[in-house]
C-alpha cells in the first residue's frame, strides 16, 4: 500500500514542470542525512545517487521544460522514494513530512472525487498546484513555493526527535494544505457560479 501509494502520489505531483523531480530531490537529500545520522552512512549513497539524477534532471526539467519526466520516469520515481523510505529506519515519518503536501491533496482529490461519483483514479485540475495556477500564481512561483514548504518540513524532520512532535507537525501541515484545498474549491465553484450567472442573463 505505501510503495502504490507513493508511485501515484509523485505521479499526480508531477503536474507542472519541475514540481516531482524538485519535490523528489528534497526528499532524497533529507533521507540521505538522516541516514548518516542513524549510522547508515552505505545505505545513504542510496538517495544520494537519485538525488544527483534529479539535479542533473532539473536544469531541463524547470518551467519552460525542455525535457519532462513523463508517467514512467513519475513512477520509477515514486517507488524509489517509497523504498527509500522503508529502508531509512524511520518509519516513514521523515517522507511524511517532506511529502505531507502532496499527500494531504492526494487524500483530498480521492475522497472529493468519490463524493462527487467520479472515478478516484480520473484525471483533473482539482490538485492544489493547478488550483493554484487557476488563480493566477506564476508556475515557477507554485513550484518554489512547494519546494521551500517541502525543505522546511524536511528541516522540521532532521530536528524534531520527539515523535509527538513530529505528529504535530504532520497535523498542522496537513490542516493547512486541507484549509488551502478548502478556500480554492470555494473560490472555484463560486467563479463557477458566476460564470453560469453570467450567461444565464438577459
Amino acid at each position: 500500500f505505501w510503495i502504490v501509494g507513493m508511485i501515484n502520489t509523485v505521479n499526480w505531483l508531477d503536474g507542472l514542470d519541475g514540481l516531482a523531480a524538485g519535490v523528489g530531490a528534497i526528499l532524497c537529500l533529507v533521507l540521505a542525512v538522516h541516514m548518516h545520522r542513524v549510522g547508515q552512512p552505505s545505505v545513504a549513497l542510496l538517495p544520494m545517487a537519485l538525488l544527483g539524477a534529479a539535479v542533473g534532471f532539473l536544469p531541463y526539467n524547470f518551467h519552460p521544460a525542455r525535457v519532462f519526466m513523463g508517467s514512467n520516469g513519475a513512477f520509477f520515481l515514486g517507488y524509489a522514494l517509497g523504498c527509500l523510505g522503508i529502508i531509512a529506519g524511520a518509519r516513514v515519518a521523515t517522507v511524511l513530512l517532506v511529502m505531507g503536501i502532496p499527500i494531504v491533496d492526494v487524500a483530498w482529490q480521492i475522497v472529493d472525487r468519490v463524493r462527487r461519483r467520479q472515478s478516484p483514479v480520473r484525471g483533473d485540475r482539482g490538485h492544489l498546484h493547478f488550483r493554484l495556477l487557476d488563480w493566477g500564481l506564476p508556475q515557477r512561483t507554485i513550484v518554489l513555493a512547494y519546494w521551500a514548504f517541502c525543505g522546511l518540513f524536511g528541516l522540521l524532520a532532521l530536528t524534531l526527535s520527539s515523535r509527538l512532535y513530529k505528529l504535530v507537525a504532520l497535523l498542522a501541515l496537513g490542516g493547512l494544505v486541507a484549509l488551502a484545498l478548502a478556500f480554492l474549491s470555494r473560490e472555484r465553484r463560486v467563479a463557477g457560479e458566476r460564470e453560469r450567472g453570467k450567461i444565464g442573463s438577459p
